[in-house]
């Protein structure tokens, strides 16, 4: 497929080919779904826990006798079924990661791209270099260009001063092509790639190379 390029000033700056491999695929929910759920999962802290009944803070001494009470017989009061008593098999420590193939994630990649290039939320730069890490530049040229939500994905290494120049401005992300992902893509209205951006992303998914 053929998109247009153009520039930070709004300017159009020819057409470029992308591979219908991997832009111009039939999005697929469940696809995107899976992945983004993989990718969700894995981030979690999994810090969850409560005390169980051998670490809440009481006497490990019966309450009283077994028999003659006339009351249901009990140990002591960390029990779970008392007040303040420790919880029966609570949450502990964990991860929450689980598995999915590196080629079922290259797969995903590739849908979430052509699900931006098939709304026509895919726009091609010729280059994000600057000059200058001024914020204000910045902010006008994303103004002029109609960018609110974007997530901008340049080459191996970001320009330096274009990354110092967004860090200041609402609702633009820039990454590398390693660190491309189906979650952060989808989550913004707006995807921008880099004339580098595609090339390396190209050669990173016809490798199937994703982490």
């Amino acid at each position: 497929m053929q998109a247009n390029v153009t520039t930070l000033e709004a300017v159009q700056a020819g057409t470029i080919q992308l591979d219908d491999a991997i832009f111009g695929l039939e999005p697929r929910a469940d696809i995107l779904h899976r992945v983004v759920r993989w990718q969700r999962a894995k981030s979690q802290a999994g810090t969850h826990k409560t005390k169980g009944r051998s670490e809440v803070s009481y006497s490990t001494k019966k309450i009283y006798r077994q028999k003659g009470t006339g009351g249901a017989r009990h140990g002591d009061r960390g029990a779970p079924i008392f007040r303040h008593g420790g919880t029966y098999k609570g949450p502990t420590p964990r991860s929450h990661a689980h598995e999915l193939t590196k080629k079922f994630r290259a797969l995903g990649l590739k849908h979430a791209l052509s699900s931006k290039a098939a709304t026509g939320n895919l726009i091609i730069l010729d280059s994000i270099e600057m000059k200058e890490a001024k914020t204000s530049a910045l902010a006008k040229a994303a103004k002029e260009l109609g960018w609110k939500r974007v997530l901008i994905i340049d080459g191996a290494d970001v320009n330096e001063n274009f990354a110092r120049a967004a860090a200041n401005i609402e609702g633009i992300d820039v990454l590398p092509t390693m660190g491309a992902n189906v979650y952060d893509i989808l989550k913004r209205d707006t995807l921008v790639i880099t004339k580098a951006g595609v090339a390396a992303l190209e050669a990173r998914l016809g490798k199937g190379d994703v982490k």
